[in-house]
């Protein structure tokens, strides 16, 4: 479990494919204290376990699955990436509950500056759109972040200073791919409502809504 904020700026190293699987290297330094091998720690907001340490970094299995479903397979050398280790209980959640679990990716269709802050347009994958609420959180490449504006088809996210700055985020341009994990809640709340819907066959209208305390 992670909370969105952002600990640390790598850098990926390399990406090696082998079958349907690749091994990838980062460096970094804040993530490494306290870390060893088996730990999870996100980056570009996928969970992922630490299968080795080395002075300056940490190597990572990638699975098929996750090459299929992330835009970690489309990073080169380089790239700057997003790290986060687990979340300790014995801090204060800044951010927001992230699983690391991603969606799906999204397409950053428009970036502009408004004041101090830049704006993001984001189109997501049409499934995810009913899980985007004004005011809402949202992960993009492991960023907590709040949803500014919903429209039909994408939604905006505004970083402050610290956030462009010290996230990979902020070098990011219109045309990147960013993984995106909707807020679990609103995906819990769906499954609720769809299981009762389905078992008492009743509509969805505000007394339903009422009777489960969600208004």
């Amino acid at each position: 479990m992670f909370t969105g904020l952002i600990e640390e700026k790598g850098r990926l190293l390399w990406l090696k494919r082998g079958g349907e699987s690749a091994r990838l290297a980062v460096a970094a330094q804040k993530v490494l204290e306290g870390t060893k091998e088996g730990d999870s720690v996100a980056v570009n907001g996928v969970c992922l376990t630490v299968k080795a340490l080395f002075p300056g970094g940490f190597e990572t299995d990638v699975m098929g699955v996750t090459l299929e479903k992330s835009a970690l397979g489309a990073l080169k050398p380089g790239d700057g990436v997003n790290l986060e280790r687990a979340l300790l209980f014995s801090g204060r959640l800044g951010g927001h509950l992230v699983s690391g679990h991603i969606d799906g990716v999204a397409l950053l269709a428009r970036r502009t500056v408004s004041g101090v802050a830049v704006v993001l347009e984001i189109r997501p994958p049409a499934h995810l759109l009913p899980y985007i609420i004004a005011q809402g959180s949202v992960a993009l490449d492991g960023v907590s972040l709040t949803v500014a504006e919903r429209g039909e088809e994408s939604f905006s996210v505004s970083l402050i200073p610290q956030t462009a700055g010290e996230t990979a985020l902020g070098g990011k341009k219109p045309g990147s791919v960013l993984n995106i994990e909707a807020d679990m809640l609103a995906k819990y709340v769906e499954s609720l409502l769809s299981h009762s819907t389905r078992t008492e066959k009743k509509p969805l209208d505000r007394d339903f809504l009422a009777k489960y305390g969600f208004v």
